[in-house]
């Protein structure tokens, strides 16, 4: 009896203790399924975090290829994710400065204008800043200029081997629409001969643009201007025409990486030796037989610039006295010349004089004396090496490109003629805050040239004279003069801008 009781208490102990055992067991698989079900919860915020994460990215990168106005300036300045590897091409840097895109500009667009440049790169620059106004004007489509090859120099240079073609196309978006060639459609109709060609007339007002050119784009969609250097007045035109001018002018046509890269490089050799002035020397073989100017030069030498001019059927003067043209001051200053006229202002011996040119007529020969009143003369050959010329050899256009940044940057800049690039230099001088430009006044110094040289003046009443003359010649402010009746006799509008500068 007490053993079966004995043996009954050991049973339920046992129960009891069996029943603790799966109670413990139970509250740890409870234990687990709580930790398991608050793991998958937490997998599942991490995978929803993560799927949010890669959704923004793929809208940011979107925004980014995208290019809108609207997207933010930090995102657009970081590189693709299918950029290739060298981030140092061309293609990258330009992408790489690139700022916010202006918002593109809606319109109905009137037809298409396409261009082809005549003359050289400075000519060309400030015809494609009238181009641009004129398609703006008028709400059509501009296709990027086809600069010119034919003339003297020959330059097989498209504008994508001088201007940063992008650039110029994205910052301009805001005003005109700019493609890089007429869609296909357009495109074979012009090669079957369905367009309208004409030179514009010289000095014109928008008006005539608006009168003459826009029926013929609206009747034929497709006008080609196969001139365009002058072809928009100076002055009476709208201040945002103007404004418009400068902002292609000085902002959208940008020289390429290569080009500007050069430029810096020698500005900074020149820069290490301390101050230094940008000469213009026109005394190229192109202008002596366009001018007929030929002061210094010998027989030979004449006879040369007279077939060349002749033969030039777009030079339309062909008999020319030199020395009555001398006189009247449309001759370019000779390098004696020159030697004499910087002696004379004061500019210092040791000065390095960076000569801005081509090939000068005559060689040494006719630089002999300017070096020997100025030692530092120097030019790009010498402070290049020849691998840093190599892809600029037989690109007239891009060495003068060369030569007008290293111009901005010079602390004076004295052209020997008033040509397109001395004029335009004076411009953008001004534009930047009116760096010093010395302009020479040449129908007078012809004069006191001669009377110095036959002993009429001494040496201290020429350079005396010479420096008064001067001195309201050195880009300061002034405004632009107006001549109604004659545009091609009045001030340039690319040479002083003014109504440009209030907003620089």
């Amino acid at each position: 009896m007490c053993e079966l009781e004995d043996t009954n208490e050991k049973g339920k102990q046992y129960e009891e203790n069996w029943d603790v055992g799966v109670k413990f067991s139970g509250e740890e698989e409870v234990a687990k399924i709580e930790c398991f079900r608050m793991s998958r919860a937490r997998m599942k915020m991490w995978i929803l975090r993560a799927i949010t994460t890669l959704l923004l990215w793929t809208c940011i990168i979107q925004l980014v290829a995208i290019g809108e106005v609207w997207g933010p300036t930090l995102l657009k300045s970081w590189p693709s994710c299918s950029s290739p590897p060298n981030i140092h091409t061309e293609a990258n840097m330009s992408f790489l400065r690139r700022k916010v895109l202006p918002p593109k500009r809606i319109y109905k667009n009137n037809g298409y204008l396409v261009v082809s440049c005549n003359g050289g790169l400075n000519q060309m620059r400030a015809a494609i800043c009238d181009m641009v106004a004129i398609a703006r004007f008028l709400n059509i489509t501009l296709i990027v200029p086809e600069l010119d090859k034919t003339s003297f120099w020959a330059d097989p240079s498209e504008f994508e081997d001088i201007f940063d073609i992008n650039h110029f196309i994205t910052s301009l978006r805001d005003e005109v629409r700019i493609l890089k060639e007429l869609p296909p459609r357009l495109k074979r109709r012009v090669e079957q001969g369905m367009f309208y060609e004409l030179p514009p007339i010289s000095w014109s007002n928008i008006s005539y643009y608006h009168r003459q050119i826009l029926p013929l784009l609206k009747k034929h969609k497709v006008v080609h201007l196969n001139r365009t250097d002058a072809r928009l007045a100076n002055n009476g035109l709208p201040l945002e025409i103007q404004k418009l001018r400068c902002k292609v002018n000085f902002s959208s046509l940008r020289f390429t990486a290569r080009i500007e890269e050069l430029g810096r490089k020698v500005a900074r050799i020149l820069r290490q030796n301390g101050p230094f002035l940008v000469l213009h020397l026109r005394y190229e073989m192109d202008m002596l037989s366009f001018s007929g100017c030929s002061r210094g030069c010998n027989d030979k030498e004449v006879n040369e610039l007279t077939r060349m001019r002749y033969a030039n059927p777009w030079w339309k003067e062909k008999v020319i006295d030199p020395e009555l043209k001398r006189k009247e001051g449309l001759c370019p200053l000779t390098p004696e010349e020159t030697a004499l006229v910087l002696a004379a202002m004061g500019i210092d011996r040791s000065i390095q004089i960076y000569i801005a040119a081509g090939e000068i007529y005559g060689g040494e020969r006719r630089l002999r004396s300017l070096a020997a009143a100025f030692p530092n003369l120097v030019r790009k050959e010498s402070l290049l090496e020849p691998s840093d010329l190599g892809f600029f050899r037989n690109h007239s256009s891009q060495m003068a490109a060369l030569d007008y940044l290293v111009s901005l940057e010079s602390d004076v800049f004295v052209p020997t003629y008033d040509g397109n690039m001395a004029k335009v230099v004076e411009g953008h001088r001004r534009y930047l805050n009116f760096k010093k430009t010395i302009l020479p006044d040449r129908k007078v110094l012809v004069g006191l040239i001669d009377q110095y040289n036959n002993g009429s003046l001494t040496w201290d009443e020429f350079s005396s004279t010479v420096k008064e003359t001067h001195t309201n010649r050195t880009g300061s402010p002034k405004k632009r003069a107006v001549i109604s009746d004659k545009p091609k006799e009045e001030d340039y509008f690319y040479a002083n801008p003014q109504e440009c500068f209030a907003a620089n």
